[in-house]
C-alpha cells in the first residue's frame, strides 16, 4: 500500500495504536492517536473529555491537512468530519479473552507505582469488555460492523492475535480497491 491517510481502529486492547504507530514509522509519515484528542491531559489521566468541536478542531490543524498520515483509534460517532479525510481503514479483531487480558496487563503497568484512582481501571475494564455484547451501547463491534456495511472506502481486516511484525507488512503489501 503506497502512503495514504489511514485509520486503524478496533476494540481497546486489539493493538491499534502499536500498529499505527509501526506504519506511521515504515512509511515516515505522522501518527495521531484518538485519544490523544479525546481526552484533556489530567492527573489522573482519561478522566475529561474534550468538547467534540474543539477535538476536530485540534485534528484539523495538526494533522488532517497533511497528506498522509496514520491514524489509530475509533472515532465513529463523534469524529465523522476527520474520517471523511481517510482513504483507507484497518479494522482489528482480537478474541474478547485475550484482548481483556492485554487490557489488564497494560492497566497493571500504568498503576505500578501509583495511589489508585477511585474505581477507574475497573469502571475501564466493564467499559471494555462491552465492545463484544451486541446491546452494549458503547463503542462495541456490533456499531462497528454496522458502520462498516456502508463504507465504500477499502478496509482491511486483521486478526491482531498475529504480531506486529506480521500485520505491518500485510498493510504495506494491501492494494486497496474501492467498493462502488
Amino acid at each position: 500500500m503506497k502512503q495514504c491517510r489511514l485509520n486503524i481502529f478496533g476494540a481497546s486492547g486489539s493493538g491499534t495504536t502499536i500498529l499505527a504507530r509501526a506504519v506511521a514509522n515504515a512509511w515516515s509519515v505522522p501518527h495521531a492517536d484518538s485519544d490523544d484528542y479525546f481526552w484533556i491531559p489530567t492527573d489522573p489521566p482519561y478522566s475529561q473529555q474534550r468538547a467534540p468541536a474543539e477535538r476536530s478542531k485540534l485534528m484539523h490543524e495538526i494533522f488532517v491537512p497533511r497528506s498522509a498520515w496514520v491514524l489509530s483509534g475509533s472515532m465513529q460517532g463523534w469524529g465523522n468530519d476527520v474520517l471523511a479525510h481517510c482513504d483507507a481503514f484497518v479494522f482489528l479483531t482480537l478474541d474478547p479473552g485475550v484482548r481483556l487480558r492485554r487490557l489488564a496487563e497494560r492497566e497493571q503497568l500504568r498503576q505500578s507505582g501509583q495511589a489508585p484512582h477511585s474505581g477507574a481501571v475497573e469502571q475501564f475494564m466493564l467499559w471494555a469488555a462491552g465492545y463484544d455484547d451486541p446491546d452494549f451501547s458503547g463503542r462495541s463491534r456490533a456499531h462497528h460492523e454496522s458502520w462498516l456495511k456502508n463504507e465504500a472506502r477499502p478496509v482491511l481486516r486483521l486478526d491482531s492475535a498475529h504480531s506486529t511484525a506480521q500485520m505491518c507488512p500485510a498493510i504495506m503489501d494491501w492494494e486497496p480497491v474501492r467498493t462502488p
